[in-house]
């Protein structure tokens, strides 16, 4: 269970995983704007005051109240050789009780792309998800077409489990999604993506 004001760290290979701050605005405004082209097919619609330092301040708040209530783990990448911000990673959604689950969700700025950063972060999070918090089930969800995440996710263990339709707004238009699964306990063995 998180507790209030805790600060959430989890070191990998290349990578501090850690929750994002203040001073992270400019870095993560610049990185944002530069991957644009690059990330708005795959997300939705960026709100008028996404990249304003209003909105990055709302982000912050928001990801040290979910840290504190234990809702979410929202998480900056930054590269410990240079300190430089890569990416963010989320577990969101996080349900207690007979569920133990959360959902994940990823991004990462184009020129740090396919270069095995997002998965260090994935089985990282993945981890501390079953080790530390004792969730039982990640899952993930990704666009059809999207081939790069889907081997991602394939990669980290995840499990195709279905489709669901209309399952989130992407670029303006509500958009049929592949559903993902890591299981703590997984028995199953491959699953073959059935789109």
């Amino acid at each position: 269970m998180f507790l209030p004001r805790r600060k959430v760290r989890i070191e990998t290979e290349r990578m501090t995983l850690r929750q994002p701050a203040m001073p992270d605005f400019r870095d993560w405004a610049c990185l944002r704007r530069e991957s644009e082209d690059f990330l708005a097919q795959w997300e939705p619609l960026w709100s008028p005051d996404h990249l304003s330092r209003k909105g990055f301040t709302n982000r912050v708040y928001w990801a040290q109240r979910a840290i504190g209530n234990g809702s979410a783990l929202p998480l900056f990448l930054v590269r410990r050789e240079d300190d430089r911000l890569l990416g963010a990673i989320t577990l969101d959604n996080i349900r207690r009780g007979p569920s133990q689950s959360g959902t994940l969700g990823y991004w990462i700025g184009q020129s740090h792309a396919r270069q095995g950063y997002m998965r260090e972060a994935i089985e990282a999070v993945v981890h501390y998800a079953f080790d530390r918090l004792d969730l039982s089930r990640i899952e993930a969800a990704c666009l059809p077409e999207n081939a790069a995440s889907r081997a991602l996710l394939e990669k980290c263990g995840f499990k195709y489990e279905g489709v669901a339709q209309s399952y989130l707004q992407i670029d303006g238009r509500w958009r049929t999604h592949v559903l993902y699964a890591g299981l703590r306990a997984d028995r199953r063995g491959r699953t073959e993506a059935g789109v």
